[in-house]
C-alpha cells in the first residue's frame, strides 16, 4: 500500500491557493489574499491553527457557493492538477499504477478537486470535506482538517493496516508525520532534487 501526501510533495503548488485562483480569477485571489493576510500571518506564527485558518479562507472565497458547480468545477480542475504534478512524481506514480499497487492519496485539500482527479488515476482519496447545508457551502469543514494527527486517524479507519505486509508512505510537511510514522518505508520530499 503506498500513501502520498498531495500538496508539496506530488504538486508543485497548493491547490487551495491554485484552486482559488481558477475558481475565482486572479484579481479576486489576489484581493481575498490582501485581506485576509492578517489571518494568514497568525497562523504562520501558530497563533491561530491550521484547521480555524482554513476556515476564514473558505469562509471568505466559498461562503453559499453552490455544492453542484462547486463540484462541477473541481472536476474540470483536473486538467490543471495535471500540469503541476512534479515531474518524479508523475513517474513514480506512473510506475506503481503499472505494476497495479494501491494508491491512496492523503490529503489536507477539500477532496471537492482532488478526487475528481484521483478517479481519472485509478487512486483512493482521502482528503478534508466540507460542510454544505442545503446545498451550499458553509466555509466550514465537516469534521477535522485532513492534516497532522487525522490524517493518521483517517487512514485507520478506512484500512485495516495489519493486512498490509508493506506500507510506504511519501510527505513533505509537519502535517504528514503522522502518517510517515504508519509506514515501513517513509520518504520525506522526495521528488524535489
Amino acid at each position: 500500500m503506498l500513501l502520498f501526501d498531495f500538496d508539496g510533495t506530488l504538486t508543485k503548488e497548493d491547490t487551495l491557493f491554485t484552486f482559488t485562483k481558477y475558481y475565482h480569477g486572479a484579481f479576486k485571489f489576489a484581493l481575498g489574499i490582501m485581506i485576509l493576510s492578517p489571518i494568514l500571518i497568525l497562523h504562520i506564527f501558530k497563533i491561530i491553527p491550521n484547521q480555524k485558518a482554513k476556515e476564514f479562507f473558505l469562509t471568505f472565497f466559498f461562503k453559499n457557493v453552490d455544492i453542484e458547480l462547486f463540484n462541477k468545477r473541481g472536476g474540470n480542475f483536473s486538467s490543471v492538477i495535471e500540469t503541476i504534478i512534479r515531474p518524479k512524481a508523475q513517474i513514480e506514480l506512473s510506475k506503481h499504477k503499472a505494476l497495479g499497487d494501491q494508491i491512496t492519496i492523503v490529503t489536507a485539500s477539500p477532496e471537492n478537486w482532488v478526487k475528481p482527479w484521483c478517479d481519472l488515476n485509478g487512486f483512493h482519496c482521502i482528503g478534508t470535506k466540507l460542510e454544505v447545508i442545503d446545498g451550499r457551502i458553509t466555509g466550514k469543514i465537516a469534521g477535522l482538517n485532513c492534516f497532522g494527527a487525522e490524517k493518521k486517524n483517517r487512514i485507520k479507519s478506512e484500512f485495516d493496516l495489519s493486512l498490509f505486509d508493506e506500507i510506504v508512505a511519501f510527505g513533505d510537511s509537519v502535517g504528514d508525520l503522522e502518517m510517515l510514522n504508519l509506514a515501513h518505508r517513509k520518504f520525506y520530499k522526495p521528488f524535489r532534487k
